[in-house]
This record gives C-alpha cells, structure tokens and sequence, in this order.
C-alpha cells in the first residue's frame, strides 16, 4: 500500500481520468481481437475449406478419448488453396502438453541456400502420456494469418491408420518432404531384438529413416531428424536394428522423412520433380539371435626375382656372381650356395618385421574403430558405416557382430598355419642335427621364416577385418586389404624363394615395396576417384615398375640402372635381333615375363580407361593376377621338368581350387560390395543388403568370410607341400625356373 500511494502521489492531475482512458481503450482492443476470431467445435475426418486474413482468426477445438493401452495417432494436414499469398498461413497446435506450430507453405532450404516451397503439409501428433486407463484431451488448431487479403485453405485432422506397427506385418503409407511420417512400435514379451525395414517403390527421392525414443518433441523434419536417436539416409532400402534394451518404454518411434533434394544421399541430381508424395513399405522382423642332368638339359632356365644385397658368404673363386647367375641352365645348387645359418637369420627377418607392423599397425586401428563405433552410438547416425542392415546383429556396443564373428576362421586357420610349420621346422632341425643327408644336400632348401609370416599375415587379416567390420566404409577400406596385399606379396616371394634362396629379396625390401603399394592405396582412395591425371601417373608408374621389374628378373640381378642403360639395350636388341637374328637365350623366363608384362599393360590400361572407383581392390586385384599367373607357371614348369606333385598336395590344390571358387561366388555378390563400403553411397550401398542365409546369422558376406579363410589356409598348405616329392633328389638335378 505504501508503494502504491508513493506512486500515486507523483500523478499530476488529471491524469487518473487519462489512465482511465487508456485501460479502457486496451480492454476495448482485446474484445475486439476476441471478436475477429471464431472457435468450431472440430470433428476428425472432415475437411473444413475456409479463408483467413488479419482480421479473422479461427479455432478448431478438438476432442478425443486417449487410452493408455491402446495408442492412436492423430495428423493434421493443411492445403493452401491460394496462389502466390503475400503472407504465410501460420498454424498452432496448442495440446495439453505441448505445441506444434508451422507455416504454409512451408519453406525448406537445401544445399547452396536453395529454397523449396510447399502449400501442403501435413504432420502427425506426438501423444502426451496419459495418467489413467483412458482420458479425454482437448487440443486446438488456430489457423491465423498477417494477410490483408484472404487466404483460402483447407484442413482436415484425421486418426492415423495402424499407428503401432505390428512385428512381421507390413504396411504402406505415402510421405514428401513436407509431410513427414512416423509410427509407434511396442516390444512385444519375449522379443528383444527386432529390424526395422522400409522400402521405397522409387529410388530417389532421398529420405532419411529416424529411430527415436517415445517423447515430446518428436523430430521429424529435414533439419532436425538427426538430433536424437538412431537415423539413416536411404533410396529404395534402409534397415536398422534396434534392442529392447536401449529403450526403457519398451517402445520407439520409427519416423520416414523425405528429403528436398537428392543431393543429401550423394545422387546426381540437385533436385527431384515435386510429386505428390511416394509410397514406401514400413516391415518389422522378429530377430533371434626324376632326374637329368643339368647341364644335358634342352631346355633354358627360367624365371627370377629382386636380388637382395650384395653381402654374400661365397668363398672369392666362387663368387663372380655373373658367371654363375647367366649360365644358360640353372641348378637349385648354383643358387643355394650361401651359409644355411646366414639365409635362415636373414628370413627370419620376415617374421620379425611383420610381427612390428602388426603390432604398430593394428593398435590405432583398434582404436579408430571404437572410436567410430562409440560415434555411431553417440549420435544414431547409420550413415556412417556400411553394414548389412537386414542381417545386423549387434553385441553390446557392436553393431553388426556377425561380421566380425565371421573373421575367427582367418585367426585360427593362421595359427593353425603356423603350427604346421613350426612342427615341420622342429623336425627339419632334427635330421640337421642327425647329418642326414637328404636334409643336407637333397630337396628345395628348407627357410621357414616366409612361412611363419604368411602365417602372422593371415592371423592379422583376420583381425584388421574384424576391426574393419565395426564399422566398415570406404575410407578405413585398407584396414581390410593392406594384409591382402601381404599376404600376396608373400605368396609370390615364397614361390620364387623356393628355388632362387640365395638371391630371393630381403625383408627390408620386400616390406618397403609392400609399404608402397599401400601408400598408392591410399592415394587412390583420397584421389583417385574420377582422377584422370592420378591415373595416368598411377598408369606410368606401374608400366615403368612391371618394365623395371622384368629385366631385373630376367638377368637375375646381373643387370645396372644408370646413364647407359639405354644404349646397352639398344646394342643388344641391334646385335641379337637385327644382326644375328637370334632369339632369347632365356626362353622360359622370357615367356613367362610376356605374359606379366601383358598382363598388367591391360590391367593399366582397364584402370586408366575405366578409372574404377574401389582403387583398393583393383590395386588387389593386380598383385593376385600376379600371383595366379606365377603359381601357374611353377606348376607346369615343375610338371615339364619331369618333376610330380605328391598326393596329399595334388588333393590340397583341387581342394583349395574349389574353394576358391565358391568362396569369389558370394565375393562377387552385391552384398559383399556393399559391406565392403566400396560402391561409395550409403544410400545405393544398402539396395544390395540381404537377409541371413546361414544359420538365420550370417550373411553372403560372413560365408565369403569361411570360405576365403579355409581357400587361403590351404593355398598355403599348396605351398608348404608342392615340392615334397623332391626330398630324396639331389639339388644339382633340381631345375631352376
């Protein structure tokens, strides 16, 4: 009272009446704003068509029963039936415990700012809780505008039709970008797992799929549906799993937004047609969880690889390396002349070396991937990592462990592997030590660390996948393959060892091509997609290296890179073609160095022409070309020589051949492509996902998993037992080629 009277005392006078005044003209004003707008007692399904401006405001009251055992969605969809309005129609949707509010026509913006304007829009409801068995709630509609002109509209609130979903059943519904939909699905007892599916009749519009929890707000629009939750972007398919654990309702709303341009899923085109809408299936599935000699031979010697440095054992009468290394025919002998002691140490070096890198290589690897993992989980986004949404079964934090389940079979088949040799090392040993002389003088010098290392390279194949398959894209693809690459470097580096060992590469050297290699892999990923001045570098250099590569093989290392190479080259092909007319001295290596060199001039020139965007398995699919072509032609050399293949290696190698067979069918799928993230959209990517084939588990993906495991395992087996037949002969009667 006291602060009241001080203020009263300070009007002057007069001014009592003039405040008088003033209230009564604001009390006048709100009856007049009362009176401009009008309230209709609404009802569901009836479209109302009316007009709108400044002064004439309307409500809709509506009024239904709520249940709390039964839950129905309620829409509201407004058309704007005037064309080109000066001012927006804005409309309120005032419930008990929330409020909804949008314009017509509603305006999204796309990317570079660009603006999409839509008169109709439709949105659905998010349900309050209700506190009893059932309730009666009132919510209004005010549909108002700041036009002077009249606005014509129309507005219907209707029930949504089969709001929850139901598991194993699907259902049809129609959605745009300004008429987002979402639905309700309840946990039944005993299911904790279900898949979330939804496919489109049409492949673009993009659109997202949205996994969020029963609560107000629901975000259901273009620029807000990745706030909360779980999301993907999808074409025609999207698939997401979801557990009962992660919602304590035990219910979760699943909510389809239509994208404004297709640019968002990385299509072609910066925007699609306005159609009317699009239809799409929404599906819920239950998931439970001889001997000649060598110098009377008529025949030349053959094939040789990258020498290794020049620190030798040989006594100074013999160790002119030229005299022996260019002798038209070849013996094992001529090449097995170094200390055992000494090549033993320096292959052990393989071992050694890889067991490092793994180590180096696999720990920020493990790290990365839980740490895209732990994102994934974090945010909901699903368009992060490319799994196979329909055969997804997560793990904890894992979202798809099948996938890495699959890759035990590389794990345990390499350390199985490694065993095998192991064992055939200790007996080797043995028989040294015994003086045996079949071990001493007889059969293809036995060096066992390119064995332990093709061993240790398909133990960490299997782990890197695994760690690739947490969360497998495009970006961390070499995770998968850089072992790949190892394992096919060391193949090759096995076969040409067994009958070249004194001159066979270093580790070093080996590792540092190989280190190579996947430095281009990388390149390739970050450049080499529609890059035509990286393929025509990535094209030069794998000629010029395939050119490089072929002399140092052909002359056995008895060859200089420097200033003059040119002219000797041409000297010799004016004297031995032009003059003399003569062919080769080294017909068999020159056969089989044709055959590479056509062989990767046509894979240079398939990338250069085609520029295939998965660089890292096209750099794959090089190096096994390679091997495949050697591996044959060490068969029939070893098969023309005179020599036999024993049974259990003859068995080893159809077997394996067999496997590898069916083991490219399901890698050659379109699911492995996609899981492998190569195919470069998420959204395109998930057209080829596929349900479980195997044990309502595993996947075509997860079998080529098996399958490549057992193949490789026993390629490996190939190589540890091809040459047993020649134990009890001779090294000098052993041909080199």
């Amino acid at each position: 009272m006291g602060l009241f009277a001080r203020w009263k005392s300070r009007l002057k006078p007069g001014a009592v009446g003039a405040d008088c005044v003033l209230l009564w003209l604001l009390w006048l004003s709100v009856e007049q704003q009362a009176a401009k707008g009008s309230q209709i007692n609404a009802l569901f399904g009836v479209t109302y068509n009316s007009t709108v401006n400044a002064e004439n405001e309307t409500i809709y009251a509506f009024n239904h029963t709520v249940s709390r055992n039964q839950t129905d969605g309620v829409r509201v969809w407004v058309n704007l039936q005037s064309e080109n309005p000066k001012s927006p129609v804005l409309v309120v949707v005032r419930q008990k415990q929330a409020v909804l509010s949008f314009q017509v026509p509603l305006i999204l913006r796309g990317l570079y700012q660009r603006k999409y304007q839509y008169t109709q829009v439709g949105r659905t409801l998010c349900q309050p809780p209700t506190h009893g068995m059932s309730e009666n709630q009132l919510f209004y509609v005010d549909v108002s505008t700041l036009s002077i002109f009249g606005i014509s509209y129309q507005l219907r609130v209707s029930h949504v039709e089969s709001f929850t979903l139901l598991t194993n059943t699907k259902f049809s519904f129609t959605a745009t970008p300004s008429q987002p939909q979402y639905f309700k699905y309840v946990f039944p007892d005993g299911v904790d797992t279900v898949i979330v599916k939804v496919n489109s009749q049409i492949t673009f519009p993009c659109s997202v799929m949205s996994i969020q929890d029963i609560q107000c707000p629901v975000y259901d629009l273009d620029n807000n549906v990745a706030f909360i939750g779980m999301y993907q972007t999808m074409t025609t398919t999207a698939a997401i799993t979801v557990q009962r654990k992660d919602f304590p309702s035990n219910s979760f709303y699943v909510i389809v937004v239509v994208k404004t341009e297709d640019e968002a899923c990385g299509g072609p085109l910066k925007f699609y047609p306005l159609l009317p809408g699009y239809r799409s299936l929404l599906h819920l599935l239950h998931h439970s969880f001889r001997s000649s000699e060598c110098a009377g031979r008529s025949r030349q010697e053959s094939l040789s690889s990258v020498e290794e440095d020049d620190y030798d054992t040989l006594a100074d009468i013999d160790s002119d390396k030229n005299i022996v290394r260019t002798k038209k025919f070849l013996c094992v002998s001529d090449l097995a002349r170094k200390d055992k002691r000494v090549l033993s140490k320096k292959y052990q070096i393989y071992f050694w070396n890889i067991a490092t890198i793994a180590v180096f290589y696999a720990l920020p690897v493990i790290q990365l991937v839980i740490t895209y993992q732990t994102v994934v989980n974090v945010t909901g986004n699903q368009d992060i990592c490319y799994y196979n949404f329909l055969c997804a079964h997560p793990l904890g934090p894992i979202s798809s462990f099948n996938n890495i389940l699959s890759n035990l079979g590389y794990i345990l088949l390499g350390l199985l592997f490694l065993l095998i040799v192991l064992c055939r090392e200790i007996i080797h040993k043995r028989a040294l030590f015994r003086n045996d002389l079949a071990a001493l003088e007889c059969g293809i010098p036995k060096h066992f660390g390119l064995y332990y290392a093709m061993g240790t390279a398909l133990m960490m194949e299997g782990i890197l996948s695994a760690c690739y398959h947490v969360c497998p894209n495009y970006t961390n693809f070499q995770f998968d393959t850089s072992f790949m690459y190892m394992i096919a470097g060391l193949c090759m580096l096995k076969l040409y060892q067994k009958r070249h060992p004194d001159i066979n590469a270093s580790a070093y050297t080996a590792y540092a091509c190989l280190a190579g290699v996947i430095f281009f892999s990388v390149l390739g990923v970050v450049f080499g997609k529609g890059n035509t001045a990286f393929w025509i570098v990535f094209s030069v250099i794998h000629i010029l290296a395939t050119l490089l590569l072929s002399t140092q093989l052909y002359y056995m290392g008895r060859w200089r890179l420097d200033s003059g190479v040119l002219r000797r080259m041409v000297y010799i092909i004016y004297t031995d073609s032009i003059r003399q007319c003569s062919g080769p001295m080294y017909i068999d290596r020159m056969v089989l160095l044709v055959m590479g060199n056509i062989v990767n001039w046509s894979l240079a020139a398939y990338g250069l022409i085609e520029r295939p965007n998965d660089f890292a398995s096209y750099l794959l699919a090089i190096g096994i070309c390679n091997l495949l072509l050697y591996f044959a032609f060490y068969i029939i050399m070893k098969l023309r020589s005179g020599e036999r293949i024993k049974c259990f290696a003859l068995v080893c190698i159809l077997f394996t051949a067999v496997i590898w067979g069916f083991a490219l069918f399901f890698f050659f799928q379109g699911l492995t492509m996609n899981i492998y993230g190569t195919i470069g959209l998420y959204t395109e990517s998930r057209e080829h996902n596929r349900e479980c084939i195997l044990l309502s588990f595993f996947d075509d993906h997860d079998i080529w998993h098996f399958l490549s495991s057992i193949a490789m395992f026993g390629s490996f087996l190939v190589l540890l037992t091809m040459d047993d037949d020649l134990d009890a002969v001779q090294r000098d009667k052993i041909y080199v080629f």
